[in-house]
């Protein structure tokens, strides 16, 4: 496309009030070959569903304004899991090809400057990249992410391709909207796979920028092993630990460790009191180097008077995620001598896993007494100490 035309384009974007870069996230497919027993895009990758990987990355990313997701129709339950607390658009519903699916997808953003349309199966999706495909659409109207091809190459009957002009192609792929919109509507190619072809197709110019190698694509179980390794490599481990304590007071129960359980005692407390949470959440934040549970929600906050504790858990949990990291193990230690721990002991566990979205194998919850000696030997309160080990991205100087 000329400058000329390039321009009309920009222009009539910007009189349509279509100021904004969108991330079309697609994850309609059913993902079968990965295995798994669910769509691949919804099962766990370093702790943490694909499709809530991949949208964190866009999420994160300063020049994406707005992240929406086209999905298959019989996964809202499972898109409601992986992806709460997230700010997302409302997501869009698949139809039965990928080229209608992210038609679907592009005609309910309505309106925007620029689209990244990316597979929901590459979560591993570098901000560098996506900066590589938003700075080509300055100059063009799409641009692709490639990789020269390395492999020799041959067909069915042995004879040899050469390698010449061939390339890989990835996502996110980036379009100004309204002409890849144009594009899918005249498109009649309803098993179209790639925009960047179907934009071609429609004679839209589209520019190549380099790739990536680690923005792979989930297709086969062994490409989780893969990626579970890229993960690993690229995190490393904090530890943080947490303590509190509260003073019984009134009342005829305590909260511990997300449960309510009877007690001859309340305790004294501008939330709920719940010891066990409260370090937990203390720990996690030590681990981010993110300050204390006081500094997040501060008891001098009315807002926080009476609130359940497993608000200020899930808050810190999301921290560890916003930051690309996973929470690897819990461990807490409640210290009193009432009320007994043992016989709630499976159900903490179980309680905190949900809380944060763990398996129950990376929590644990232990008790002991102080034998009779200091203020919870003389069943004056309670106390609990807790550690976190997480795995995050390095922050700082490697030097």
């Amino acid at each position: 496309m000329d400058a000329g035309a390039l321009a009309r384009a920009r222009a009539a974007a910007l009189s349509a009030g279509a100021m904004d870069t969108v991330a079309l996230i697609v994850a309609a497919g059913r993902g079968v070959r990965a295995g798994g027993g669910l769509p691949k895009q919804y099962r766990a990758l370093g702790g943490e569903p694909v499709l809530s990987r991949t949208l964190r990355a866009f999420l994160r990313h300063g020049r994406i304004d707005r992240v929406m997701c086209v999905i298959h129709p019989d996964d809202l339950a499972l898109y409601a899991a992986a992806t709460h607390g997230l700010p997302l658009a409302q997501p869009a519903l698949g139809r039965a090809t990928r080229q209608g699916s992210v038609l679907a997808g592009l005609e309910a953003i309505g309106c925007a400057a620029r689209v990244l349309i990316h597979d929901a199966a590459r979560p591993l999706v570098a901000p560098a990249l996506i900066d590589r495909v938003l700075d080509a659409l300055d100059d063009s109207l799409g641009a692709v992410p490639v990789l020269p091809v390395a492999d020799t190459l041959c067909r069915v009957d042995g004879a040899p391709v050469g390698r010449d002009g061939l390339y890989r192609v990835q996502t996110p792929q980036g379009f100004r909207f309204d002409a890849i919109l144009s594009a899918h509507r005249a498109s009649t190619d309803d098993l179209a796979t790639d925009d960047a072809g179907l934009a071609r197709a429609a004679g839209l110019d589209v520019a190549f920028v380099p790739g990536d190698e680690t923005a792979m694509k989930l297709t086969e179980p062994h490409d989780f092993l893969r990626a579970e390794a890229l993960l690993a490599s690229a995190l490393v481990t904090r530890m943080g630990t947490g303590f509190d304590v509260h003073a019984f007071g009134p009342g005829d129960h305590i909260m511990l460790c997300g449960l309510k359980l009877n007690h001859d005692h309340g305790v004294l407390a501008h939330s709920d009191g719940d010891v066990g949470l409260h370090a937990l959440t203390d720990a996690i934040l030590g681990a981010l180097g993110d300050g204390d549970i006081g500094s997040h929600f501060p008891p001098t906050d009315e807002r926080w008077r009476g609130a359940a504790s497993d608000a200020f858990l899930a808050h810190a949990a999301q921290l560890v995620a916003e930051r690309g990291g996973v929470i690897d193990h819990l461990d807490v230690t409640i210290i009193c001598e009432r009320p007994k721990v043992g016989p709630h002991r499976e159900a903490m566990r179980a309680r905190i896993a949900d809380i944060l979205g763990l398996s129950v194998a990376q929590v644990s919850v232990k008790a002991t007494t102080t034998e009779a000696l200091g203020f919870t030997g003389r069943r004056e309160g309670i106390a609990a100490q807790a550690a976190a080990t997480l795995r995050v991205p390095f922050e700082g100087d490697p030097a």
